[in-house]
């Protein structure tokens, strides 16, 4: 791939919460790291629903996304007239085919491979605590 992109892991690492049991990232972190804006990306989601069923993607409740913004202590998530989408792994993934730019193919491989490293070292620590 010509486009050689830099995105350092720790920063995509930072956008992965821990949501309903399940390894998500916002819309808006997801829009950040593709160089679009969230209004964009979801409208190519609601143009692609049918790819992005409630295990791939659901939206917040009010209570997590408090809980969420109380956690990070962030206030650049204000101003929200809606509250949050967020995507798991599989959602992620599916963004690519929605968002079909190469920089979003890019974006896409790289957390793919954060996720599949993060699920390695669950389960290398894991298996670490089983043998002990």
């Amino acid at each position: 791939m010509s486009e050689k992109l830099i995105i350092p892991d720790e920063v995509v690492i930072s956008k992965i919460y821990y949501i309903r049991e399940q390894k998500v990232m916002l819309d808006s972190d997801l829009a950040e790291l593709y160089n679009v804006e969230t209004r964009v990306l979801n409208q190519q989601v609601k143009r692609n629903s049918d790819r992005f069923p409630e295990d791939f993607m659901f939206q917040l409740s009010d209570i997590e996304w408090e809980t969420l913004k109380l956690q990070n202590e962030s206030s650049s998530w204000g101003g929200r007239r809606i509250l949050p989408y967020v995507f798991t792994e599989h959602g992620v993934l599916m963004l690519s085919s929605a968002l079909n730019s190469k920089k979003a193919i890019a974006v896409n491989i790289q957390i793919m491979r954060i996720f599949t490293k993060l699920r390695t070292m669950l389960t290398d620590n894991l298996s670490l605590k089983l043998d002990i």
